[in-house]
């Protein structure tokens, strides 16, 4: 459909996983796409290399998104490259899991620090520069877009996952505030709260039987989600097509935050 022809998008994260599948969708879409890995390289080139059999501009990235320094020059590589830039995809995330009493302040800091800190730093590198361009009215009718992809447990709280789940609730409240603050300006910020996606970082809730069947417990539409659903929601979130949609979090859960265990009166 090319529903973004023309645009260029940053996607964080996308040597795999989510991010890969976000990143190829909005390729096939149209756009040009910067691929941001962190310890991936070889993926990371076949990726864009892939993205760019679709006839779009594609280059890697190596950067810590929790690093000021090396996020400002993911963006300056980007706007060298591409014409502009208009949308950026923030995914880049991790879990060190522990109960409170075991947590080190470590784990607490590296997953704040890229979870919470690095979409920061992200939003503002490209909030500064939808700012200083304009709006292209021929590639959009937004300024530019900001995608959050953060989780259910946003929502949903998660024991002995106390760092993680902190870090998905401040997107939440993150991402609303500077929705309101740059609406105005038409800079479109929303994100998508996926649920249990078959991706490597759980592998093992998915791939063996009896975990798996246990998760199917807590999904409602009885199937695990694929990283390519949540490639969809973001193209959407990305397209003209959703212009009247800011400040909202899309839910992609197989229905995981209906709380199945109420489903027969609890």
């Amino acid at each position: 459909m090319q529903r973004l022809k023309g645009q260029s998008a940053i996607v964080t994260g996308s040597s795999s996983g989510i991010g890969k599948a976000v990143a190829l969708a909005m390729a096939k879409e149209g756009a040009n796409v910067l691929i941001n890995y962190h310890h991936h390289e070889e993926e990371a080139h076949a990726i864009s290399e892939e993205a760019k059999s679709y006839g779009v501009k594609s280059i890697v990235v190596q950067a810590d998104t929790s690093k000021e320094e090396e996020v400002q020059s993911m963006f300056s590589q980007a706007l060298k490259a591409f014409d502009g830039l208009d949308i950026l995809v923030s995914n880049a995330g991790i879990q060190k899991d522990n109960k409170l009493v075991d947590m080190s302040l470590k784990e607490w800091e590296l997953v704040i620090g890229v979870n919470l800190t690095g979409y920061f730093l992200c939003a503002r590198e490209a909030a500064r520069e939808f700012l200083k361009r304009g709006i292209v009215k021929e590639r959009s009718c937004a300024l530019g877009k900001i995608i959050f992809i953060s989780s259910v447990h946003e929502i949903i709280p998660w024991a002995e996952h106390c760092n993680y789940a902190a870090s998905k609730g401040g997107i939440m409240l993150f991402m609303k505030s500077i929705a309101q603050e740059l609406g105005p300006q038409k800079i479109r910020i929303n994100s998508i709260a996926p649920g249990a996606i078959k991706t490597a970082i759980n592998t093992e809730a998915w791939k063996d039987e009896k975990h798996r069947e246990e998760l199917l417990k807590l999904i409602p539409y009885a199937r695990i989600g694929n990283p390519e659903d949540i490639g969809k929601a973001a193209v959407w979130l990305a397209s003209d097509e959703s212009d009247y949609v800011h400040g909202e979090t899309l839910v992609v859960d197989g229905g995981m935050t209906l709380y199945p265990g109420f489903a027969h009166g609890g």
